[in-house]
């Protein structure tokens, strides 16, 4: 009798919608022209070459008496900041969260620079309240403030909220930014033309477009994207506040430092900075370009511009579908501006 083995067919249809495979795509090809970009500019050996065609002279100008404000001072790119500003004779103002690291910073930044005009604030830029608190205390100084700095920001990994309902990278690096810099605007008038507005932004914002979906509520939280997509809003800012301001003699500009290792990359991004072990910048690499647009003339410069590496850089990268995305900056600055009411 002749056995039969049972065969049995197995057919599985696989339906992927052609608008999700695109954009499963796309997200690839941002993060590895990113990766690619990134590897080949903006680690150390990126810096060195880069400054290759640096002029010394640009960075020789002193700039004693003029107020600079500078967020997230205490530390990394922040902290070379300050100093940087204090060693050409500006008066600087630290505004730092913690006040024991704030107090350890400016005790260092004296030492370091002989220059006693150098001044702690405290203000944490997660807190909506908190950022009024401080741009009315300073209004009060009625002095004028030559150079903002909005360096303050955070990356954090997991969803958490903050006491006034905000996931927390949105509030620091968008929220806390955006009324930092809108509250200021009367003392950066009283320059009388002289007024720069810088913003630290990332490279990572290449891999992201601009989305009106600015606390990450749709989909799975992920704080790197969340990053990302904070960073994009700070460019795109960056230009609307060179339109809307243009008459007021401001100038505003973002820049983005390299991969630079800090506190902050250490300990938001470990892998990362474990596997980059030798080739990040130093925070002064990374703070290199803050104190070249601070110092440099204004005519040379283009507002509403992204530096980095002491020239102006590309926004979006080639084939990454981000640049018709800043269209949204306007209503995202009016939600802004409906979340916290930054009117005082």
């Amino acid at each position: 009798m002749q056995s039969t083995t049972p065969t049995f067919t197995l057919r599985l249809h696989v339906r992927i919608s052609v608008g999700l495979l695109a954009m499963f795509i796309l997200k690839t090809w941002r993060s590895t022209a990113f990766g690619i970009y990134g590897y080949l500019n903006f680690t150390k050996s990126g810096f060195l070459e880069h400054s290759k065609n640096f002029k010394p002279e640009d960075m020789a100008t002193r700039i004693d008496g003029k107020n600079c404000i500078v967020t997230g001072a205490n530390s990394g790119i922040g902290y070379a900041t300050a100093e940087g500003l204090a060693s050409r004779g500006a008066n600087v103002y630290m505004v730092c969260r913690n006040r024991e690291r704030g107090e350890a910073a400016l005790s260092k930044i004296h030492s370091t620079t002989r220059n006693q005009n150098v001044h702690l604030e405290i203000c944490d830029l997660s807190s909506i309240n908190d950022v009024k608190s401080f741009a009315s205390r300073f209004k009060e100084k009625d002095v004028p403030v030559h150079v903002l700095v909005n360096n303050a920001g955070v990356l954090e990994n997991t969803r958490v909220t903050t006491s006034e309902g905000f996931e927390m990278n949105f509030a620091v690096n968008v929220l806390g930014t955006y009324g930092m810099t809108e509250l200021l605007v009367p003392l950066l008038e009283k320059c009388e033309g002289d007024a720069r507005v810088i913003t630290v932004s990332s490279g990572g914002m290449y891999t992201s477009p601009l989305t009106t979906d600015l606390q990450f509520k749709d989909g799975e939280f992920n704080g790197v994207e969340q990053y990302a997509r904070n960073k994009r809003v700070q460019v795109a800012l960056t230009e609307k506040w060179a339109e809307k301001y243009g008459n007021k003699g401001i100038g505003f500009y973002a820049m983005h430092p390299g991969w630079a290792e800090t506190p902050g990359v250490t300990n938001s991004l470990p892998a990362f900075s474990k596997s980059m072990q030798g080739k990040l910048r130093t925070s002064e690499e990374g703070a290199d370009t803050v104190i070249w647009l601070a110092l440099q003339p204004k005519q040379n410069l283009v507002s509403g511009g992204l530096y980095f590496d002491r020239t102006e850089a590309p926004k979006h990268l080639p084939f990454a579908a981000t640049s018709n995305s800043h269209n949204a900056i306007g209503s995202i600055m009016a939600t802004l501006d409906s979340l916290a009411n930054f009117s005082i």
